[in-house]
């Protein structure tokens, strides 16, 4: 039958739609001719024999799509050939299913074994026989197991018995049906969509972890997407019809709560972002509702190690409506628990951080800093810092890691305890990673440094084995004695976590007491000759954080080895920015000079004004000089602690800030008026 149908592309018009909108389509024109057959190859045949069910997609006369299951002993299902599966088992009249399954229908079919999360999909059309359906194939592809949680199956009745339980048609969903939706770990799906000469009908398995579906008061139901196959049949299907039918299944009773209806897909929502995990959501609005109480003669347990690791990696509604809870406190300081303390070194203590305001944790950039504020005693205001957060955005949590080195270290170290709260701010700051990146990082950490490349490498891996393709990363850590070096067990781990593409290459100024190989694999620092001669010097991206010196050096030996400046992203620890070297045919951003006359300054939230002159130093320092207190933190332009709107007037900078600055924004601490380019005068207005 597959041979008399006109050959179309892999992909259709809803499919490809998606693919470009993540930027896989020429990726997957190519795994389509490979993976997508008019035909089974042998070991699909054979795992289909082995099933004792099949889940099936199909359409009623309507135009509606349902989900349902067919069941028989294992050997129900057998293929003479490749491209014909014979299934012995009938649809029950009850099933809303079975109006699709008829002679000459489209069907989609999910072969799906929970113990062993094996799956594989295909659609074609029915030939109906005394003995059953007969399939033949249009397209057959395995299929992502990621999501699938491990249950181990029985029969509790012959399961072709005819069908004697309840049937119910729900004007709307009950308290029963909601409680199986927002209780459910996994549900099916079936979509189709109309070609130029056929129609084709998919039906697939989603997962995640127990919650992940959400019902509104009207019964809309809100699904995350998470990162897959990249084939998007279900979702490109719904692109173009806007129709669905879901099927929930009680495990343990054999219940079926079937739906069909009309489905949309959401690529931009803020509730994307909130939800751990999610690539993008689509929601769900049932028209017609049937419950079938003891519909199968299956029955499935939960394994006692059955979640899939990919669920368990991503979020739930409870944390998605926190973390939206938290963008509505971003711009004000919150107070965190100290919730865990732990020490990482002889001088580094790591502080565990949770909200304590009923809201979320604002999620973060891997590398971002953390604004905190503290009364310390002796001080007559309080005092603001940044520390980058070291834990991943996965983590649920935010860690800062501090060096006892300095007056606010120092009260961390000495008087904060869990239960104690700190005061922080929205994190921030630009020097970050993007996991989905597919060219090497080396990750250069000297001392504390560590702290941002540990949030990196956390994200990196954990990205990575949530969507099964890890970038390649080496690190080099750098630390004066092995007593002083920090977070040797959790980079192990994340070592051995990465399947042989996570390097590392510890490093000692002094190695007493240490053993090469265990403890140590190169004595020294990290300069270009160490980099040389552990390095390869191929197409890298380069991370460099530490001390002021160690950051420089080390950019400007990169630099000397003609690696191209936008490839070494680097923070400096300290009072210094990093003073770097345009590539050639590069020209800097050109700014304004500083203005050479008086600027009048009015600080509209205090109500009051000053004069700017060139010796007034800079913003910061006028607003200072004229009683107010702006916050800061690094006053050097890399922390965005000082950030003020600016509602009239030009600025420029006395030096370039590191840290992002957004329209009609600008950083106090190195900002200056601008010279006028016309006779006009400049007059600064800042909400301060």
């Amino acid at each position: 039958m597959s041979k008399t149908l006109k050959t179309l592309p892999v992909w259709h018009e809803g499919e490809l739609l998606l693919q470009q909108k993540v930027g896989v389509a020429e990726r997957m024109a190519s795994v389509g001719q490979r993976v997508i057959r008019d035909f089974m190859p042998d070991q699909h045949r054979d795992f289909y024999a082995q099933l004792p069910y099949i889940v099936v997609g199909s359409v009623d006369n309507r135009g509606d799509a349902w989900a349902t299951f067919l069941e028989g002993r294992p050997g129900f299902m057998s293929s003479p050939s490749s491209t014909i599966l014979n299934i012995a088992a009938k649809s029950d009249a009850s099933d809303p299913a079975s109006e699709g399954i008829l002679q000459s229908q489209p069907i989609g079919l999910l072969g799906m074994e929970m113990h062993t999360r094996r799956r594989n999909r295909m659609n074609g059309t029915v030939s109906t026989s005394p003995e059953g359906i007969r399939i033949d194939v249009d397209q057959s592809f395995g299929n992502c197991p990621r999501y699938i949680q491990l249950r181990d199956f029985e029969f509790v009745r012959d399961p072709g018995e005819t069908f004697s339980g309840t049937i119910e048609d729900l004007p709307a969903l009950d308290d029963a049906a909601r409680n199986m939706i927002v209780s459910a770990d996994a549900f099916f799906v079936s979509s189709y969509v109309d070609r130029e000469d056929r129609r084709q009908v998919d039906v697939s398995h989603r997962g995640g972890k127990a919650g992940f579906v959400r019902v509104a008061d009207d019964g809309t139901l809100t699904i995350p997407d998470f990162d897959g196959n990249l084939f998007f049949s279900t979702l490109g299907n719904i692109l173009l019809n806007g129709k669905a039918g879901l099927l929930f299944i009680d495990y343990a009773n054999g219940d079926m709560l079937q739906m069909t209806g009309n489905a949309e897909v959401i690529l931009d929502s803020p509730e994307i972002a909130a939800f751990q995990g999610a690539e993008r959501l689509w929601t769900f609005k049932a028209r017609r509702i049937v419950r079938r109480r003891n519909a199968l003669a299956l029955r499935w347990a939960f394994r006692e190690d059955g979640w899939s690791a990919n669920s368990l990696m991503t979020g739930d509604w409870a944390q998605a409506a926190d973390r939206l809870r938290a963008t509505e406190l971003a711009n004000q300081w919150r107070a965190m628990t100290v919730t865990k303390i732990v020490e990482e070194s002889a001088s580094i203590r790591s502080f565990h951080l949770q909200p304590g305001d009923g809201a979320g944790l604002l999620p973060h950039v891997a590398g971002q800093h953390l604004p905190i504020r503290l009364t310390v005693p002796g001080v007559d205001k309080p005092v603001i810092r940044t520390y980058t957060l070291s834990a991943a955005p996965s983590d649920g949590v935010y860690r800062i890691s501090v060096k006892r080195d300095g007056l606010v270290s120092h009260h961390l170290h000495d008087v904060i305890h869990v239960g104690d709260t700190i005061e922080t701010r929205a994190p921030a700051g630009d020097f970050t990673i993007d996991a989905r990146a597919t060219r090497a990082a080396v990750l250069l950490a000297g001392g504390v440094g560590i702290t941002p490349m540990l949030a990196m490498l956390r994200h990196v891996v954990y990205e990575g084995l949530r969507k099964q393709r890890i970038r390649p990363i080496i690190l080099f850590q750098a630390a004066r004695s092995k007593q002083e070096r920090p977070f040797d067990r959790e980079i192990a781990e994340l070592v051995n976590a990465g399947q042989g593409v996570v390097r590392l290459i510890r490093v000692l100024s002094d190695a007493s007491g240490a053993e090469e190989g265990a403890d140590y694999d190169a004595i020294g620092r990290i300069d270009m000759a160490m980099l040389s001669r552990h390095l390869p010097f191929n197409d890298y991206e380069f991370y460099v954080c530490g001390p002021p010196q160690f950051t420089q050096a080390l950019y400007d030996g990169l630099r000397g080895y003609n690696i191209a400046d936008g490839r070494i992203h680097a923070e400096a620890f300290g009072p210094s920015s990093l003073k770097r070297t345009l590539d050639t045919g590069v020209t800097a951003q050109s700014r304004r000079p500083p203005s050479t006359k008086p600027v009048p300054v009015a600080f509209m939230g205090s109500l009051k004004e000053a004069r700017w002159t060139p010796e007034s130093g800079t913003l910061l320092e006028l607003a200072e000089a004229r009683g107010l207190n702006p916050e800061f933190s690094c006053r050097q332009g890399s922390c965005g602690t000082c950030r003020a709107k600016l509602t009239t007037g030009a600025v420029t900078y006395i030096r370039e800030p590191t840290a992002a600055i957004a329209e009609g924004e600008v950083l106090l601490c190195s900002a200056v008026p601008a010279e006028q380019e016309t006779d006009e005068e400049n007059r600064i207005q800042l909400e301060l």
